[in-house]
């Protein structure tokens, strides 16, 4: 299997440690910044439209299995497949972002909580538009 980004996050965010949880605590505007040859695919983003993102957590451990919750080591350890944790054998990142402005090959996205340069794998309306 071979993956190939088609972009790249541009975040103020420039690492874990000040990346929110989740994109809805907090997270900066950011801007995803697609590759030439996936332009024809941005054509019908209109801003104001929810998407789902999905990256590749590059700075994610792969051998990870169980996590504390949060990193909360007060909570019971739980698989990380039961979990948001970006630690984990294949460190996919999905995340629900409303688009705020669209420049040519730069979208303009709300509450995404990837740090700067998290390659991008693919966007994906919201089921339930009408696409």
């Amino acid at each position: 299997m071979i993956l190939q980004p088609i972009g790249r996050v541009e975040s103020p965010l420039l690492d874990r440690a000040s990346a929110p949880r989740q994109g809805d605590e907090g997270a900066p505007e950011a801007w995803l910044v697609f590759e030439p040859a996936v332009a024809t695919g941005l054509r019908d983003l209109q801003v104001g439209e929810e998407v789902l993102l999905l990256t590749w957590l590059d700075q994610a451990s792969r051998d990870v299995l169980c996590v504390h919750p949060r990193g909360d080591r007060s909570r019971p350890e739980m698989g990380v497949f039961s979990t948001r944790s970006p630690d984990r054998p294949n460190p996919i990142g999905l995340h629900r972002v409303e688009i705020a402005a669209i420049e040519g090959l730069r979208v303009r996205v709300r509450n995404l909580e990837a740090i700067d340069g998290t390659p991008i794998l693919d966007l994906k309306p919201v089921l339930g538009s009408e696409r």
